[in-house]
């Protein structure tokens, strides 16, 4: 089974082009995943690079900017040519079959404080929010 799943912000803005005969949309961006334990020295972050295909390429190609926060799912491929230098070259690339935004776009343009609904002294901590009175007749559920 060859699947991945990342969580990250793009490092750059997508590329779009389009496929040689037939067309189809292909989104290119590099995604920089945070690691979980960081040791001195070594880097904070590791650097995937993404492509989509179709659909998803428009969308990327169309809502994702640098620094946005997404979630992906696909799988890895390796690549290796061989260069001008008679090198050969070896590379890897994750084939986007799912992606999504992480964070809502206030919390991306604010920070992920400004996500938290506010609460007041009294419930701080207990994760509920206070509902003001005479809201009845808007609550559904009720």
């Amino acid at each position: 089974m060859n699947k991945i799943i990342l969580m990250g912000r793009l490092t750059r803005d997508p590329e779009m082009r389009t496929s040689g005969g037939n067309g189809t949309a292909v989104c290119r961006y590099s995604l920089a995943v945070d690691r979980r334990f960081k040791r001195d020295g070594e880097p904070d972050a590791d650097f995937f690079n993404c492509t989509v295909f179709g659909k998803g390429a428009e969308f990327a190609e169309r809502y994702f900017r640098q620094g946005t926060k997404i979630l992906i799912t696909g799988r890895i491929q390796s690549d290796n040519y061989t260069n001008r230098d008679g090198q050969k070259v070896y590379s890897w690339q994750v084939i986007v079959d799912e992606q999504e935004f992480a964070e809502s776009k206030n919390a991306a343009s604010a920070g992920s404080d400004s996500a938290q609904p506010k609460s007041d002294a009294a419930n701080a901590g207990n994760g509920f929010v206070d509902i003001k009175d005479g809201i009845e007749e808007e609550l559904p559920f009720l």
